[in-house]
């Protein structure tokens, strides 16, 4: 958990087509309204960091990329994105609001890709000195519904086939179940403002104790 200057780290994960994007803006918001005084730092992995972007384009738009490598290449940008972002932002007092993390890596890597799923987790606590998010935010969607709120366009691992997203979707359930004191799972089919007020309280809690710490 985070300790050091009191900031925060909040981590959304889920299936592609999910809604993160849409809690993550309404969190903002939330948080801007509610704790105006408090810095927050919005990333997203792969991509967080100049390098990181570099990174995200041969991993979802580029050529193929053995299985192997593109766990490998996404530790390598979260090993550059928490050494240079995180970790200064939590050390400021700051939220940091994630888009996706290490249990991305275990579940398309690791599940998805069907390579061990205990290795790429250790690969990635070696990557990230062992840093783990306060509060992970699991938005469950069902692949079939996640695939037509996604359209028709798609990368590289949007557009593998449903047996790879079931894959997927099981293996962050499962990682939710294995620790749910950091976890809070929501049924990703309802309403908007329903999860995001759900979301926002869960963070407000984790704040309340921060402040008391």
């Amino acid at each position: 958990m985070t300790v050091a200057g009191h900031g925060l780290f909040v981590a959304l994960e889920g299936g592609d087509g999910a809604g993160k994007s849409t809690q993550i803006r309404l969190l903002v918001e939330h948080l801007a309204g509610q704790h105006a005084g408090r810095e927050v730092v919005v990333t997203r992995e792969p991509g967080g960091t100049d390098l990181g972007r570099r990174i995200r384009e041969l991993l979802l738009h580029g050529d193929h990329v053995a299985p192997r490598a593109e766990a490998l290449l996404f530790a390598a940008d979260r090993a550059h994105h928490v050494e240079s972002l995180v970790r200064p932002a939590l050390d400021r007092g700051a939220v940091v609001v994630g888009d996706r993390y290490v249990d991305s890596s275990i579940a398309y890597q690791g599940a998805g890709r069907d390579l061990d799923a205990v290795e790429v987790a250790s690969i990635s606590r070696w990557a990230t000195e062992g840093l783990v998010p306060d509060l992970t935010v699991l938005l469950d969607v069902d692949p079939a519904t996640g695939r037509s709120r996604r359209g028709a366009e798609h990368d590289r691992l949007e557009a593998e086939p449903t047996a790879f997203h079931e894959r997927v979707r099981q293996h962050f359930l499962d990682l939710a179940a294995a620790a749910p004191q950091r976890y809070l799972v929501l049924d990703a089919s309802r309403p908007p403002q329903e999860l995001g007020a759900e979301v926002a309280r869960a963070v407000d809690g984790l704040l309340e104790g921060v402040l008391r710490a």
